[in-house]
């Protein structure tokens, strides 16, 4: 199983993902799409990623596109140019995926959960023992009054 995930890199939060049976841009593109819909924050967006066949597909520039977030890849394969997403990965993978669903459904409901408590309740060394969420919270009431 494949899971999509975009993370607001300022907040550390995951504002969109995708949990499925392939890695095929219409499934990345789910994740994506949970982001936009999500999206707090009015100014212009840079989407990061590796250069993954999904990331470079014509669907899912198009969706950068169509949305004014601009694409900015990695240039080669050196996992630490994409640091952020390696470390929520392996945080999800090491304090929350730690035991092996039998269905999608099951593995789908075990993500979900992991992200809410990632997102809400998991303080960060890096954001000051805050949340993601709050910090997320915290940086869009800015936004708004500025």
């Amino acid at each position: 199983h494949y899971l999509s995930l975009v993370t607001d890199a300022f907040s550390r939060k995951i504002v969109g993902y995708h949990v499925s049976n392939e890695m095929k841009a219409t499934d990345v593109v789910k994740a994506l799409d949970m982001a936009i819909q999500n999206r707090r924050y009015d100014h212009d967006a840079i989407h990061h990623s590796d250069r993954g066949l999904q990331y470079c597909s014509t669907l899912y520039q198009s969706v950068l596109e169509t949305n004014n977030i601009r694409p900015s890849m990695t240039d080669g394969y050196d996992c630490y140019q994409n640091a952020l997403a390696e470390r929520i990965n392996g945080i999800l993978k090491q304090e929350f995926l730690i035991y092996q669903c039998n269905t999608l459904d099951e593995l789908s409901v075990l993500v979900s959960e992991s992200i809410n408590i990632y997102n809400e309740l998991r303080p960060h060394l890096s954001l000051e023992m805050n949340t993601p969420n709050k910090v997320h919270i915290m940086k869009s009431q800015q936004k708004m009054l500025a």
